[in-house]
């Protein structure tokens, strides 16, 4: 290989690196924002379960469920 054929050559391989290592860091992103929204998720499913058993009980206190 001649200078101009083994700069081309490293140039192409910096290049596949480069962009094997944003896809990686595209999907570890991809996987943060999947989890933080299935935690979202899973707050909101708790926050309402809290919510329909506190209203239960005051419903229970006042005698509204009889």
């Amino acid at each position: 290989m001649n200078n101009s054929q083994d700069a081309s050559y490293q140039a192409g391989q910096a290049k596949g690196q480069a962009q094997e290592k944003s896809g990686q860091l595209i999907d570890k992103a991809s996987n943060a924002a999947q989890s933080a929204k299935e935690s979202c998720q899973e707050a909101g499913q708790q926050i309402k379960e809290k919510a329909q058993s506190a209203t239960e009980t005051v419903k229970d206190k006042v005698g509204i469920n009889n």
